[in-house]
């Protein structure tokens, strides 16, 4: 599975190229322009595993750093204040981590 089944391509480029400078990422903004926030709850689950690159069925801190790369490999990586925001934005049971359904949560708010 990859996120250009799920997502268009010029959607994604159009999210990354919105947030390329350093400490512009905006997690809300950036899942409005590359059209996860529309897509189904399935769909959404499948960006997760994505995202998940180590498959432990959730996201932590270390993956969130790069983030933006899962959508596009040529993508800068997440300054540590994005990183630390992005994962207080869904990490809604403090474990240091997102799962599946906090992600969804994040996505779909």
């Amino acid at each position: 599975m990859s996120l250009s089944s799920i997502l268009s391509d010029a959607a994604i480029e159009n999210a990354i190229k919105d947030c390329q400078a350093p400490d512009s990422f905006s997690h809300k903004k950036f899942f409005q322009l590359c059209g996860l926030s529309s897509k189904s709850p399935q769909e959404i689950k499948e960006v997760f595993n994505i995202i998940d690159g180590d498959n432990s069925g959730y996201i932590e801190e270390s993956e969130l750093k790069f983030f933006l790369q899962r959508f596009v490999p040529s993508a800068r990586v997440l300054t540590d204040k994005e990183t630390k925001s992005l994962l207080s934005a869904a990490d809604n049971d403090s474990d240091g981590k997102i799962g599946a359904e906090e992600f969804q949560t994040m996505v779909l708010s």
